[in-house]
């Protein structure tokens, strides 16, 4: 991981004139969990652990030998390709057998399961979903035919008027959304208590964990915070220990002196459990290179970039 500032500047989205959402590296993340399933569905289907026939029944003739189990694989992430992930391993069996079958499974099963999660991460790594639709994309279109010197010109001639109306109309309508603003409101429930929840959102330690980013963040009144890498900068505005956070929030992608104000409070009806209710205003319609994805790409971050990793990463709850 880089250290903050010095970062590879092709992969700021502020700093490219075209706007591209590089990767979708700027709040914003793709939805891989059917892909996952698929991915991992081939690629597991006609595992075999161990190879042999046996069979035992009982007085009745039923079968002895089918147990149920699971294999559960608490966090796996690209990011940590370099790592194997904690592997667990359960079955419905306390006997003898369920025990040989769960010995089995962790000294023969759990290698062979690794070597399949590394194809997972590899793919990840490569783009995952993404990847394959830009694949997709990539594919060449069919020719068209060439039409006849007299149909060019005709076709040259008009499509240049319309064409020219619907950017007219276009740049009308955009510029008349930029003026919008919105506000999201959410409210989350955590198995922690108010005060831990409050801690980790003003730790930027913390926050590089859950994140996997940068982050450089105040715990005053008045003192400021960068977060993603920088994508993120803003101003603590009000601070109450484990009871209120309001601050400032810019992103880079926004048009210049565009602020939106986020407001966190935190309610614990009993020991354990934290109520917290997001309210981020003043979030415009659209970035300075006309996306209008803004309000959709920051209350997705809010819901699986933050509250969803922290209950992953802390154990707060899923």
């Amino acid at each position: 991981m880089a250290r903050y500032g010095d970062g590879d500047k092709r992969w700021i989205v502020e700093e490219r004139p075209d706007g591209t959402n590089v990767h979708n590296w700027h709040w914003a993340e793709t939805n891989c969990l059917e892909w996952s399933r698929t991915f991992f569905s081939n690629l597991l289907s006609n595992l075999t652990v161990v190879d042999g026939e046996g069979e035992a029944k009982d007085s009745e003739g039923k079968s002895l030998l089918k147990v149920d189990g699971t294999v559960e694989i608490p966090y796996i992430s690209d990011e940590n390709a370099d790592e194997d992930p904690d592997l667990r391993v359960t079955v419905n069996d306390e006997g003898p057998v369920g025990k040989r079958l769960k010995e089995a499974m962790l000294s023969k099963g759990k290698p062979l399961i690794l070597e399949k999660v590394k194809v997972w991460v590899q793919s990840m790594a490569e783009g995952g979903p993404v990847k394959d639709e830009l694949d997709t994309k990539k594919a060449s279109p069919a020719p068209v035919p060439a039409p006849a010197p007299q149909q060019q010109q005709q076709q040259n001639h008009v499509p240049v008027q319309v064409a020219t109306a619907a950017k007219r109309d276009g740049s009308s309508e955009k510029k008349e959304s930029k003026k919008g603003r919105k506000s999201i409101i959410l409210t989350e429930r955590f198995n922690c208590r108010a005060r831990d929840l409050y801690e980790i959102l003003l730790d930027e330690n913390r926050w590089k964990g859950f994140t996997q980013s940068n982050a450089r963040i105040s715990k005053e009144v008045g003192g400021e915070f960068s977060i993603f890498d920088g994508s993120v900068t803003g101003t603590n505005m009000e601070l109450q220990e484990g009871k209120l956070i309001v601050q400032r929030w810019r992103f880079g992608s926004w048009i210049d002196g565009v602020q939106s104000l986020v407001r966190l409070v935190f309610e614990e009806p009993e020991p354990g459990v934290t109520i917290i209710k997001l309210t981020h205003t003043d979030v415009p319609e659209e970035d300075r290179y006309g996306n209008a994805t803004v309000v959709e790409n920051t209350e997705r971050g809010w819901r699986d970039l933050i509250f969803q990793r922290i209950r992953a990463l802390f154990g707060f709850g899923i």
